[in-house]
């Protein structure tokens, strides 16, 4: 296991993520995550932890509401938020992770512009 930090592009929300080596993160074409360049690192609660900036963050929800999109009020960055496919867990964007030099993962597409015939391939991910 590795435990990484990392946050927001100004700096003032910072996070905690244990994942498996080699962890293989979805690209997904929905939307929201093409827009943003989002590289879905998807890990139970118990593995993540805000360290700060919790009073930084605002809330984006759409669609059926279930997802709750994070992003820092001040730079704009959403460098993690509670996904629909497993809302017990966090989606980390691997590219808000720091050091990433030192790291080995996998980038595997994911179908999210259809996503209601892809979801069950995510619901693992934060058991």
């Amino acid at each position: 296991m590795l435990t990484k930090t990392g946050g927001c592009h100004c700096g003032t929300v910072k996070f905690k993520v244990t994942f498996a080596d080699n962890p293989v993160v979805s690209d997904c074409n929905c939307s929201i995550c093409h827009k943003t360049g989002f590289l879905h690192l998807i890990v139970p609660a118990e593995q993540f932890t805000l360290i700060a900036g919790q009073d930084a963050l605002t809330t984006y929800t759409f669609g059926t509401g279930v997802a709750k999109h994070l992003f820092c009020k001040i730079c704009g960055i959403k460098s993690f938020y509670v996904p629909r496919s497993n809302p017990n867990g966090f989606s980390v964007n691997l590219r808000c992770l720091d050091n990433l030099a030192d790291m080995n993962y996998q980038i595997q597409p994911f179908d999210g512009q259809n996503w209601e015939q892809h979801a069950d391939k995510l619901k693992h991910l934060s058991e």
